[in-house]
């Protein structure tokens, strides 16, 4: 077992949350903004992250429990995690699942849930389209007290499923690291692609970079991994709030035959804002997306394959205005709803705990920056 201790300061010698990270097991970039948020949590509350090690076989092992739980077989083999037995109690446990198949990982920690009063389980992707596939790892699922959902429209047919309350909330991010200001870098980056892209408005936006028009920035490997996922989280940061346009699609836009075109807001959205950013890109067309990016511009619709974004940017680069209140409302709206702070918050709402002091201070900073962005001309 790897136990962290919560960095704040305030904490009690009996933290009252248990976090289960995948962090030791799992290093895709794309779980870099989980981490990022479990991170958060440790510094405005009281918590003790746990982040179980793998086991030699973990590699076969979770292959192996993973085809067992999607045929209903069986959902309690250990994939080949360490285990844990608890020794102490906590009010509330919380686990952040990028994918139903992290579940059973919990499989490695012997007594959880009569240890633990409440349980909570973020579950980043679930595509209802694809939840036939796995009762397995639903009827894990039905073990936690809520389910925190990142796919709007995931949580009717999971809470039928599980017959346990769930809510939609959307990404997060760290809007303070993401954040430009008070001293505003240089926007050398032009157009950051990061992540899935299309073809067609990749090759054009690559002929635009190689006679010089324009620097580039995208990824060049398929599969991205880190050890080190708050170093990647800073690069991100960096590069974000260094460029002028960045593409932002609806999830997995590319993938229609895994999420029967099923539109849910990306991470993306959220980093390009905070960034200060104008963000680009083919968004969903739902609720959640229009509760959530409600302000002029957020978003400036492109389609995700555009032949023509050698035009579209320099119609843009036309309206320096315009872009320049772009920029500083993206950022001005996350300090103001998107930080981690307002997921935690909202959680803690759900399960009826008060939140902490250090909570309460991080959105007064926030709200503070928000303030002194807005006098800047």
């Amino acid at each position: 077992m790897c136990l962290y201790k919560s960095s704040n300061s305030t904490a009690s010698a009996d933290p009252r949350v248990c976090m289960f990270s995948q962090r030791n097991l799992q290093g895709l970039v794309s779980r870099c903004p989980d981490y990022e948020f479990e991170d958060a949590v440790c510094t405005f509350d009281e918590v003790d992250l746990l982040a179980p090690r793998p086991s030699v076989i973990f590699p076969v092992g979770q292959k192996v429990a993973n085809r067992l739980a999607k045929r209903s077989i069986i959902n309690s083999i250990n994939p080949g995690v360490r285990k844990t037995r608890f020794k102490k109690n906590y009010t509330l446990f919380i686990m952040k699942c990028l994918f139903l198949s992290d579940l059973l990982s919990l499989n490695s920690l012997e007594g959880w849930r009569k240890r633990c009063r409440t349980a909570v389980c973020w579950l980043v992707e679930s595509w209802a389209g694809e939840l036939y596939k796995l009762k397995g790892h639903l009827k894990i699922l039905s073990k936690f007290d809520y389910v925190i959902l990142n796919c709007s429209a995931s949580v009717k047919p999971i809470q039928d499923m599980i017959k346990r309350p769930c809510f939609y909330m959307p990404p997060g991010v760290d809007a303070i690291q993401f954040c430009p200001y008070p001293d505003p870098p240089v926007k050398c980056i032009d157009v950051y692609n990061l992540g899935r892209r299309s073809p067609i408005t990749h090759q054009k936006l690559s002929e635009m970079a190689e006679k010089k028009q324009i620097f580039y920035v995208y990824d060049t490997i398929n599969r991205l991994e880190t050890s080190n996922h708050r170093q990647h989280r800073s690069l991100i940061a960096n590069f974000s709030k260094r460029s002028r346009y960045f593409f932002a699609n609806a999830g997995k836009i590319d993938l229609p035959f895994e999420t029967h075109k099923q539109g849910e807001i990306g991470p993306r959205f959220f980093e390009g804002a905070a960034a200060g950013a104008v963000m680009l890109g083919d968004y969903p067309q739902n609720e959640a997306f229009n509760n959530n990016f409600d302000w002029p511009d957020a978003v400036i619709k492109v389609p995700f394959h555009s032949p023509d974004i050698a035009e579209i940017l320099g119609d843009l680069d036309s309206q320096p205005e315009r872009l320049k209140k772009i920029r500083r409302n993206n950022v001005i709206q996350s300090l103001l709803r998107h930080d981690w702070a307002y997921r935690w918050r909202k959680i803690l709402e759900i399960v009826g705990l008060e939140a902490s002091h250090a909570l309460d201070d991080r959105e007064n900073r926030l709200k503070n920056l928000a303030e002194e962005i807005k006098k800047t001309s």
